[in-house]
Order: structure tokens, then sequence, then C-alpha cells
């Protein structure tokens, strides 16, 4: 199943490196579509640290530098988990500022940028499959509670073994006579 896995990744992280490079190199052409978005989401950013620039122009190359570092570490099965979920988080803002079919008077545009918004919508469905994907290893809680369970079986029998000791103590002090231990 290997195979498959790396040749789905390396499908789903493509559109993210390409497009991820021309937005880094162009930024331009993008930020009347961006502002609204970034508009909003510069307050909440400048709560997190004051030091965050929160120019259109700056997020959205930060934005498309993610989405190529993201896509190639997915593409390379590196770190591809959290790869896949940094790619989904750039996802969201790029979709909503890209594709707001909701706002758009003329049918046809509205028709082709709601195929394109359930495009993305499906792409970050790939991405979430990608984040929850384990490789057929056992996943993280699986692990812990089948470390768990072999914790709490050994306690058991520790314990078991202690009064079967303590048991043949006891007898052997009753009876004066000596077991080999």
């Amino acid at each position: 199943m290997k195979p498959v896995r790396s040749l789905a990744r390396v499908m789903l992280s493509g559109i993210f490196v390409v497009s991820g490079v021309r937005n880094f190199t162009n930024p331009d052409r993008l930020v009347p579509v961006a502002k609204p978005v970034t508009d909003w989401a510069a307050p909440l950013l400048q709560n997190l640290h004051p030091r965050i620039p929160v120019n259109t122009e700056t997020l959205i190359r930060a934005n498309a530098a993610a989405q190529v570092v993201g896509g190639l570490m997915l593409a390379t099965g590196r770190f591809a988990r959290p790869a896949a979920l940094a790619i989904a988080g750039t996802l969201v803002p790029t979709t909503i500022a890209g594709h707001p079919f909701w706002n758009i008077d003329d049918p046809a545009a509205r028709g082709n940028h709601q195929i394109q918004f359930l495009k993305n919508l499906g792409l970050l469905g790939g991405l979430l499959l990608a984040a929850a994907d384990t490789g057929g290893k056992p996943g993280l809680r699986w692990r812990a509670g089948h470390r768990i369970k072999h914790s709490r079986r050994s306690v058991q029998r520790a314990v078991r073994t202690a009064r079967r000791e303590a048991k043949i103590a006891v007898r052997s002090a009753a009876t004066g006579r000596r077991f080999p231990g």
C-alpha cells in the first residue's frame, strides 16, 4: 500500500507547490481579492503578536511559502501529517478570499466560483485524510491505550505474584519449613 500512499501524497501536493510558487513570486495580482480577508484577519494576528506584519502582500507571500514548504514535505513524506494540516490551514483563507460565490451576481461567474470552492473543499478533505493517515501503523491513541493495558496487566501480574509469595511465606513460617524461593 506504500506506493499508493506515496503517489497520492505527490498528486495532492502538486497544486500547492505550483500555485504557492506562483503566488509567492507574484502576489500583486491577488491583493485586491485577498484584502477583505486580510483586513479581517489583521487584528487577530496583531493580538497574537504585535510585530507580525499584516499588510496584504506579506500575508499572501507567507501563505504561499507555507503551501510550498508544506507541499514539498507532503510529497516527500517528511512530516507529512503536520504538513497536511498546515496546508489545510492555508487553504481555508485562500478559498474564502478566492471563491466567494455567495457575493457574485452573474450566474456564470457564480457557478464557476462555486465549482472552484467545492474543488478546494475536496482538496481540504484529502488533506484531512492525509493528516489522519498513519501509514498503516497504529495511531497515537491506540498505542497509548495499548501501553496502558499492558502496564495494567503487568501490575496485576506483580500483585498476584506478591500475594502468592506472601501466602507461601506465611505457610512456611507456620510450619517451620523452608521453601526454595
